[in-house]
């Protein structure tokens, strides 16, 4: 999909987000919803969306939703941080299929980095156990 278009209401996140698809929840508020990526680059890879937005990418977030969006997605990467201790953090955001974005909701990446562990590729990495997922999330959710 090009940078631009129409928003598809049946988007993997959408239907997360309305509850038709299950995921592993972080936190969830008015603002945004916080959960595991089933396919982690690394330990504790977590994924923010936005709630009540269209927005494909993050040129299409209304400018009046950015300031409360990225305070959940800073407040997720630091208890992401606290948690799991990792050696360092890459927080990402894809905007079009040629920049690599595969979900057509906006959404941030929260991927712990730990030295001398290699990244599994953006959507090459195996699906993960969810007992391991949930427990990951627990630890989580618990420095927020």
């Amino acid at each position: 999909m090009s940078l631009h278009g129409s928003y598809d209401p049946n988007n993997l996140f959408a239907k997360i987000l309305r509850g038709e698809i299950p995921c592993v929840k972080v936190m969830e508020d008015n603002v945004a919803l916080a959960f595991m990526d089933i396919f982690p680059q690394s330990r504790g890879h977590t994924l923010v969306v936005p709630k009540n937005v269209t927005a494909r990418n993050f040129l299409e977030l209304p400018r009046e939703k950015i300031g409360p969006y990225l305070e959940r997605v800073q407040r997720v990467a630091l208890a992401v941080e606290e948690a799991l201790k990792p050696d360092g953090l890459v927080i990402t955001q894809f905007n079009g299929a040629p920049a690599g974005q595969t979900v057509f909701h906006l959404h941030f990446h929260i991927i712990p980095r730990y030295e001398g562990e290699k990244l599994a590729g953006h959507g090459h990495s195996n699906k993960a156990d969810t007992a391991a997922l949930e427990a990951l999330a627990a630890q989580i959710a618990a420095a927020l």
